[in-house]
């Protein structure tokens, strides 16, 4: 079963009813943000081609790490995040892809006290938003989360409003929606993107001129536009991560002052760092992990989990995407021409969320306006930061 096979889902996604009837679509990615969007768009109506180079989840959403939360102390952030894991737990069931219900810690250890301070003002923040979070020490820590060494932590926040998917099944599973709905995949078929007018170009200089082109094609999408003349603020950078054997339930965490992550996974758990602060080349990026990394992830984890046994099952690099301001691209870049990019590593958990408001866009709407892709001029020089640095920093 898909999203479009249930009609009390369908009706709870689609906000739009058929406002796209008679409007041609050509969304370009299909990753997570890529899938949503055009099963959006398809389900008001919208005659929309998803096209992919390779298969669907080839890039940045088959390598992602499947976790979701809202723990965000500024509003906007917070109220994506927590559209997104709505619409995460209202598609997921035993036929479409799992979501997995598991509070999400966040910590600074003893000594830190920058960013022990940054975790007070961000739980306060949270709190005075709604959002469900709360403010532990390492003793209600240990108590909560007995398998997780606390006696070196300072200060926590814990979110409520959290769990972790299956970034390929959850892809797969919009992909199948979208066409359920109308839409026509085209997987392996790379294609240009040509504006004035909005058109593809196919690999045998096929050309299709559509109403909307929206490109959601991860590291690949500063090229792709850069050969239709348009320029973006946006840098691809390569990071790793890597799944252990455990016996870990609970919780998700992220270690502020060592900067890496884990949560549970089907294998045992998943584990990422490995951030390089240099431009990477999407089309030569070594996609496998290095062995510096495994070992030093895995000495990190081991601390922090002393009683578990932890071997290493595999390890990867994929990429992600940075602006000037850790704020993503998403919006109208020019008449036509829309994007879906720069998610600092946050760009699956908010896909849900995010492929519905670029939908809603093309057709028609207002977009997200601090996200507004023209916010720059396409040439700024700035340095890459990882998308999990504490706001302080």
């Amino acid at each position: 079963m898909t999203p479009e096979d249930d009609p009390e889902i369908a009706v709870g996604a689609d906000a739009f009813t058929q406002s796209g009837a008679g409007l041609e679509v050509a969304v370009v990615g299909a990753g997570a943000v890529g899938a949503t969007t055009a099963y959006d768009l398809a389900r008001a109506g919208a005659d929309v081609t998803l096209y992919d180079a390779d298969e669907i989840a080839s890039g940045a959403s088959g390598r992602a790490a499947g976790i979701c939360y809202n723990a965000f102390a500024g509003s906007l952030d917070a109220e994506i995040a927590g559209e997104a894991i709505e619409r995460f737990r209202a598609f997921s069931g035993d036929d479409t892809f799992p979501f997995v219900e598991c509070p999400y810690v966040w910590f600074a250890r003893d000594g830190d006290s920058n960013r022990a301070e940054a975790i007070r003002e961000q739980v306060r923040q949270m709190q005075e938003q709604g959002i469900v979070a709360l403010e532990a020490d390492a003793d209600s820590l240990a108590e909560r989360f007995p398998t997780l060494r606390t006696d070196d932590v300072a200060v926590a926040g814990i979110a409520g409003a959290a769990g972790y998917t299956d970034p390929t099944r959850y892809t797969a599973c919009l992909a199948a929606a979208a066409t359920g709905a109308g839409a026509t995949l085209e997987a392996n078929t790379p294609v240009e993107v040509r504006t004035d007018p909005s058109r593809v170009v196919l690999s045998n200089g096929a050309e299709r001129e559509v109403d909307a082109v929206v490109v959601t094609a991860g590291a690949h999408t500063k090229a792709l536009l850069e050969d239709a003349g348009v320029s973006i603020a946006m840098k691809p950078y390569r990071v790793q991560a890597l799944v252990a054997s455990a016996d870990l339930e609970e919780p998700m965490w992220y270690d502020a002052s060592d900067e890496f992550y884990v949560r549970p996974h089907p294998d045992g758990l998943l584990a990422g760092d490995g951030t390089e602060f240099v431009e990477a080349d999407p089309d030569s990026v070594d996609r496998s992990a290095d062995a510096e990394f495994t070992e030093d992830i895995l000495a990190r984890v081991e601390t922090r989990l002393p009683d578990l046994e932890i071997e290493l099952e595999r390890a990867w690099a994929g990429l992600c995407t940075a602006t000037p301001d850790r704020d993503p691209l998403v919006g109208e870049l020019e008449n036509g021409l829309y994007v879906a990019t720069g998610f600092h590593g946050h760009g699956f958990m908010r896909a849900p969320a995010i492929g519905e408001r670029l939908a809603e866009q093309v057709l028609g709407d207002d977009g997200i306006g601090a996200f507004d892709p023209t916010r720059f001029d396409g040439d700024e020089s700035f340095d890459i930061i990882d998308g999990m640095t504490l706001d302080s920093e």
